[in-house]
């Protein structure tokens, strides 16, 4: 969110897994998240989204779980440039991060740097992963020369991201996600 004096807020939302615990409240009208999966329940176990935690990361009396929600904003020259978030468990800081690049670095407008397919590597397991059909298949052959591991079949979405780019006028440019039901709304 952006208003129109630059004041600008960035929000991940979550209940983590597919409808959070799977328990709904009639009363309230929302499903309860799951986000004790975020926790290292077994050390050095893998939780739903793959990733294997610490015995940093155990589950404590009084202690917050690790989480990779990025909710961002980013300045250029100490004025509002772009603000950015999305859900995406795990790779939620690569979707924000490879769309930050493609708005700064490649001058890519805010939607086609929210469209721009997506790649993901977590270190465990040591696989990159790529969104389908985003990479040719050339791309794909020198990595695997190179000792990468990637995946080759199904590939779940690298996150839904919602962004915001101030252009240089000072007008405000949304980019929306294709990959969710997302839409860009300026008022």
């Amino acid at each position: 969110i952006v208003d129109q004096f630059g004041n600008a807020v960035s929000v991940t939302t979550t209940i983590n897994g597919g409808y959070g615990s799977k328990l709904y409240s009639e009363e309230l009208g929302l499903f309860f998240n799951n986000e004790m999966d975020d926790f290292s329940a077994k050390p050095g176990v893998p939780n739903m989204f793959g990733l294997i935690g610490a015995e940093a990361n155990k589950i404590q009396p009084q202690k917050r779980m690790l989480s990779s929600m990025t909710p961002t904003i980013v300045e250029k020259d100490n004025e509002l440039f772009v603000v950015v978030g999305t859900p995406g468990g795990s790779a939620i800081i690569t979707a924000v991060a490879q769309t930050i690049l493609n708005a700064h670095e490649f001058d890519m407008s805010m939607q086609e740097a929210v469209n721009a397919n997506r790649f993901h590597h977590q270190w465990l397991p040591d696989m990159v992963t790529f969104e389908p059909n985003g990479f040719d298949d050339a791309t794909l052959e020198e990595l695997t020369t190179k000792g990468y591991i990637h995946n080759k079949g199904y590939t779940r979405i690298i996150g839904k991201v919602d962004a915001i780019k101030v252009l240089p006028s000072g007008s405000l440019e949304g980019g929306a996600d294709p990959r969710g039901d997302d839409t860009a709304i300026g008022f």
